[in-house]
């Protein structure tokens, strides 16, 4: 039943207030999840949480209008987290593990959007996720900014809730 919305679902998020968080995830997709953890900092940006669709357009002769528009293939863009330089070396850790091609777990990212209270409200989860760059802040002995990190991850699904 489709009813009239609440002001709480209209009002508009804060999207500064957020939780990361990762756990295995097995690579035939079975199994329980167990959290990992993986990051002892917490996360100052997280980019690229989106999926796209292709289209597949399909012409008709004798229809000279347009080409019919049919669901096509599903991609999901890199997603970057990045956080402030810590002394743990996690991330890096994480990274190394795969890029010397020895078996490192694949993960499951969760990345949960809160409240004022610190209550999820909105949450998306990555499937499958397998790091593939890892990128140290610049080094300036002229900058007084915190360095940050970054970790781009690739994955095979991106699952909403709430």
């Amino acid at each position: 039943m489709i009813g009239r919305p609440d002001a709480a679902t209209q009002a508009p998020i804060g999207l500064f207030n957020f939780h990361v968080s990762f756990s295995r995830d097995a690579v035939d997709g079975a199994g329980s999840a167990e959290d990992v953890a993986l990051c002892k900092g917490a996360f100052s940006e997280v980019s690229g949480l989106e999926a796209t669709m292709e289209p597949r357009a399909i012409r008709e002769g004798g229809q000279h209008w347009g080409a019919h528009q049919r669901p096509g293939p599903v991609s999901f863009a890199t997603v970057v987290f990045k956080r402030g330089i810590t002394q743990a070396r996690d991330l890096w850790w994480w990274f190394e593990l795969m890029g010397s091609g020895t078996f490192a777990a694949r993960l499951r990212a969760q990345v949960q959007i809160l409240d004022a209270a610190g209550s999820p409200v909105m949450a998306w989860t990555l499937r499958r996720a397998l790091p593939v760059k890892f990128k140290c802040a610049d080094l300036n002995a002229r900058a007084t900014d915190v360095g940050v990190e970054e970790l781009h991850v690739v994955h095979e699904g991106l699952e909403h809730s709430v």
